[in-house]
C-alpha cells in the first residue's frame, strides 16, 4: 500500500483509467459499425506517431499512439470531422461504397456513434454493480457525530450519537436524506423524529439560510443544518438489487454532474474547479493506493463522466454529431457542407480551448505557476 503515488505508479494508474475506457468507447462505434456493414479502416488508442500496431484480415489497422490522451475510430468514406463525403467517396465501385459510412441510413449513422457513450454507461453500470455485490453500497449512516456551536442543530437539541428516524414524516435511510430535505428547506421549520438512547423524540428544525449570489446577480438561498455525520460505510447489497443501486447510482452521478456545469456557467462555481489530464493522472495514482474498490470506483465514476461529455451537443463530439442528425431527420436532408465545416471548425477550437484551460487549472492547483514566478524572479 503506497502512502503517496510515485510518478512511475501515477502514469501507469492513470493509463489504466483512461487506456480502456477508450478502448471501450471505440469499440462500440466499431462493432455497431461492423454489424452496420460498414468498414473501420483504422482503430486507434492514443494520437500521433504510431508506436506499435497490426493489420487484421478485414484490413483494419489497429494501433497504439504515443499520446495517450483518447483514440478514434475512423471508417471507410468517413474523412472529414463533419463526416463529408468527397469526390473520391463518389467516384467508388457501389459495392465498396456501401461499406463506407456516409452511405448508411440514418438510423445507422446515429446508432454507431451513439455506441461509444453507450458503451461507457454499461461499463459503469456493470462496474457499480459488481463492486456493489463484492464490497457493498456505500452509505453514510443517519447518525450525528458532532454539532456545531450556534448552528440550526444546536439550536433544535441534536445532540452527538442522535440517530434521524424520520423528516416532514418520510422515513430517513443515509445522512445523505437529511441533507437533501435541509438544503432545499432554508428558514423553514422541518418537523424531524431522533432516537436517542432507544428513545425517539420529536423535534423541529429551522435551517440556517445560506445566500449566494451568482455572476448575473442573482441570489440563491440554501438550507445549513451543522452536523457532521458518521462516515460513509459500506451496506452489503444483493445481486437482485444491484442493478437498480447501479442505475439510481449512475443517475445520481449524472444529475450531480449536470447541476455542477450549470453552477459554473450561472458563475455560482469557479471554472477552476475543473482538472484536465494532470489532475486524472494525480487522481488516478492516489486512488489506486487505496485499494481495489477505491481504484474501480475511480473508473465507473469516469466512465460515467465519458459517455455525458461525449454526448453533450458540441460539434466534433458524438453529441454534435448526434445533434445534426436529428436536424437531418427534421429537415429530410443533412445541412450544407459549408455549414458543417464551420460548425465542426468552431466545435474543435472549443474543445480544444476547454483543453487548454483544464490544463492551466491543473498547472496552477499543483503550485507550478508559483513555482515558475519565483524561478524567473
Amino acid at each position: 500500500m503506497f502512502d503517496t503515488p510515485s510518478l512511475p505508479l501515477t502514469a501507469l494508474a492513470f493509463v489504466l483509467v483512461l487506456g480502456p475506457l477508450v478502448f471501450l468507447h471505440e469499440f462500440g462505434h466499431y462493432i455497431v459499425a461492423r454489424w452496420c456493414g460498414v468498414k473501420a479502416e483504422t482503430f486507434s488508442i492514443g494520437f500521433g506517431r504510431e508506436l506499435f500496431g497490426w493489420t487484421d484480415r478485414r484490413g483494419t489497422r489497429w494501433k497504439v499512439g504515443w499520446l495517450q490522451l483518447g483514440g478514434y475510430v475512423q471508417f471507410a468514406g468517413d474523412m472529414s470531422p463533419a463526416s463529408n463525403p468527397d469526390a473520391a467517396w463518389r467516384k467508388l465501385p457501389p459495392a465498396e461504397r456501401a461499406r463506407t459510412f456516409p452511405a448508411q441510413a440514418l438510423w445507422k449513422r446515429a446508432a454507431i456513434v451513439a455506441a461509444g457513450p453507450v458503451v461507457n454507461f454499461i461499463v459503469a453500470l456493470a462496474l457499480i454493480a459488481g463492486l456493489g455485490i463484492a464490497y457493498g453500497k456505500p452509505y453514510t449512516p443517519p447518525v450525528v457525530e458532532s454539532v456545531m456551536a450556534g448552528s440550526a442543530a444546536a439550536a433544535a437539541g441534536l445532540a452527538p450519537g442522535d440517530r434521524f428516524v424520520s423528516v416532514e414524516g418520510r422515513p430517513v435511510e443515509s445522512f445523505e436524506d437529511v441533507q437533501m430535505a435541509v438544503f432545499y428547506r432554508p428558514g423553514i421549520s422541518i418537523p424531524i423524529e431522533v432516537e436517542r438512547d432507544g428513545t425517539r423524540r420529536a423535534l423541529a428544525i429551522v435551517p440556517r439560510v445560506s445566500k449566494q449570489v451568482d455572476r448575473f446577480g442573482n441570489e440563491y438561498r440554501i438550507g445549513l443544518l451543522g452536523v457532521v455525520g458518521t462516515g460513509p460505510q459500506l451496506a452489503p447489497l444483493s445481486p437482485i438489487a444491484a442493478p437498480g443501486y447501479a442505475i439510481a447510482r449512475t443517475g445520481e452521478i449524472l444529475s450531480l454532474t449536470g447541476k455542477t456545469i450549470g453552477q459554473v456557467i450561472s458563475g455560482r462555481r469557479s471554472i477552476k474547479e475543473f482538472g484536465g489530464p494532470l489532475r486524472i493522472a494525480k487522481i488516478s495514482g492516489e486512488q489506486v493506493t487505496l485499494g481495489l474498490f477505491a481504484f474501480l470506483s475511480l473508473v465507473a465514476l469516469m466512465s460515467i463522466n465519458l459517455g455525458f461529455i461525449n454526448l453533450l451537443p458540441i460539434p466534433m463530439l458524438d453529441g454534435g454529431h448526434l445533434m445534426f442528425y436529428a436536424i437531418e431527420a427534421v429537415r429530410r436532408k443533412p445541412p450544407g457542407p459549408k455549414a458543417l465545416e464551420w460548425a465542426f471548425g468552431g466545435g474543435f477550437a472549443f474543445v480544444v480551448l476547454v483543453m487548454l484551460v483544464f490544463t492551466f487549472n491543473d498547472v496552477d492547483s499543483f503550485g507550478w505557476l508559483d513555482t515558475l514566478g519565483r524561478v524567473s524572479g
